[in-house]
């Protein structure tokens, strides 16, 4: 790997750390504001929206310019929208600002892989980038709890410059983070990579992202790469919440502790991309579908487990699980994309259906809390969705592989 794939990492990690910590800091606004629990997930909720709404523009935006710049901008919408925090606007606003923010940031992160590196060096890529993603969003996971608690309160209110309270603290330290990322934005080197002049007309930009859609989703690799990548951050960005309630219920833990058992879910999550990234190759990369249904099983299991001991390497295991599916799925998916259409509008494509299926789990989760559902029961239904899902999506790409030979023994008979 070049060092620019270095500096990328450097920014993304930063970005991504931020974003985590500043997402628990809101959390505990909420709690701190007496909140009903059902409005908590629509924090994440709000902060995807944009991804789903910019997803017909943001693509094209990313191939407008040189990727670091996009990034760099992308990074002081999210400063802005961490300092609205500071003059008391509501939480579920201020993130939501942040969310535009990364909803620019995402096709520029990923597209410029494919335009820095060969395809036989996307799935280490794609392990490391998606590793050290995991790995901030443990960290800031783990972080965002530590900084609300009053460990932390008491040290930064013992520095004596001026700190009101805790969270005033935390959002100064989220800032700098967000600060360093801008930096680390502005030495990512041009890659030279000019792409034809990009549509302008917002009728036709729909147009245009819908038929990228369309190709996407007929392409037979295509199809079962995005259909994966899609279940599997949706269900990740929920089982954040479920875990978080979950930690608190039935482990009865504190809200700092229970952050921390989101993040182990992440640390399996990093061992499972790494392991994935050294094993798989991106023409074996089909071949992990069905440890997805060994993840949905796991979750249900989660229902019946009230010691902590159990826990600890349970969702470790669950985490090792998604990172060891999720890479390859990710890489094929990024080659097939850069193969049919241009790196920027095949991520802005990844991230409409990704963030679409984050948005709907959030939205039935939430209503399910507001349902006043047992936890457990929204587990086991959580669980046997995923493995119902993720056995359709094997099932399908068997029925597309049957097809395919099918259609190459007559290509051979007319020969």
């Amino acid at each position: 790997m070049n060092r620019g794939f270095y500096t990328i990492m450097a920014a993304q990690f930063f970005s991504s750390l931020a974003d985590n910590a500043l997402l628990f800091v809101a959390i505990d606004l909420l709690i701190t504001m007496q909140s009903p629990a059902w409005i908590t997930p629509l924090l994440k909720f709000l902060f995807v929206l944009f991804y789903v709404l910019l997803a017909a523009f943001v693509g094209a935006f990313a191939d407008s310019l040189p990727k670091g710049r996009v990034m760099f901008y992308a990074n002081l919408v999210k400063i802005f929208g961490c300092a609205l925090l500071f003059y008391d606007v509501h939480p579920l606003a201020a993130y939501a600002i942040v969310g535009i923010g990364a909803a620019i940031y995402s096709p520029a992160k990923y597209g410029i892989l494919t335009e820095l590196l060969p395809p036989e060096k996307l799935v280490a890529a794609n392990g490391w980038i998606e590793g050290l993603t995991i790995t901030s969003i443990i960290l800031g996971t783990v972080m965002g709890g530590i900084l609300v608690g009053d460990r932390a309160e008491a040290i930064m209110l013992g520095w004596h410059i001026g700190i009101p309270n805790a969270e005033s603290g935390a959002l100064m330290i989220v800032a700098v983070l967000y600060i360093a990322a801008a930096l680390f934005n502005l030495r990512i080197p041009l890659t030279g990579c000019v792409y034809p002049h990009q549509e302008r007309n917002p009728a036709r930009l729909i147009e245009d992202f819908a038929n990228c859609c369309s190709i996407l989703w007929k392409d037979k690799l295509g199809q079962i790469s995005l259909a994966v990548t899609t279940l599997f951050w949706g269900t990740g960005a929920t089982l954040q919440f479920i875990v978080l309630e979950w930690a608190k219920q039935s482990l009865h833990m504190t809200y700092e502790k229970a952050t921390t058992m989101v993040g182990l879910v992440g640390l399996g999550v990093t061992v499972g991309a790494v392991m994935s990234a050294r094993m798989i190759t991106l023409r074996r990369s089909l071949s992990v579908i069905p440890l997805g249904v060994a993840m949905g099983v796991m979750v249900m299991a989660m229902a019946f487990v009230y010691s902590t001991w159990i826990a600890y390497p349970m969702l470790i295991m669950i985490g090792v699980l998604s990172g060891f599916f999720v890479v390859p799925m990710n890489a094929l998916l990024q080659h097939r994309g850069h193969v049919l259409m241009s790196a920027g509008h095949s991520i802005a494509v990844q991230n409409f259906n990704e963030n679409l299926s984050i948005l709907t789990m959030l939205a039935v989760y939430s209503l399910m809390l507001r349902l006043h559902l047992d936890l457990n029961t929204i587990i086991i239904l959580f669980g046997l969705f995923l493995a119902g899902t993720m056995i359709f999506i094997m099932r399908l790409h068997a029925a597309n592989q049957r097809e395919h030979d099918s259609l190459a023994l007559i290509g051979e008979h007319k020969h």
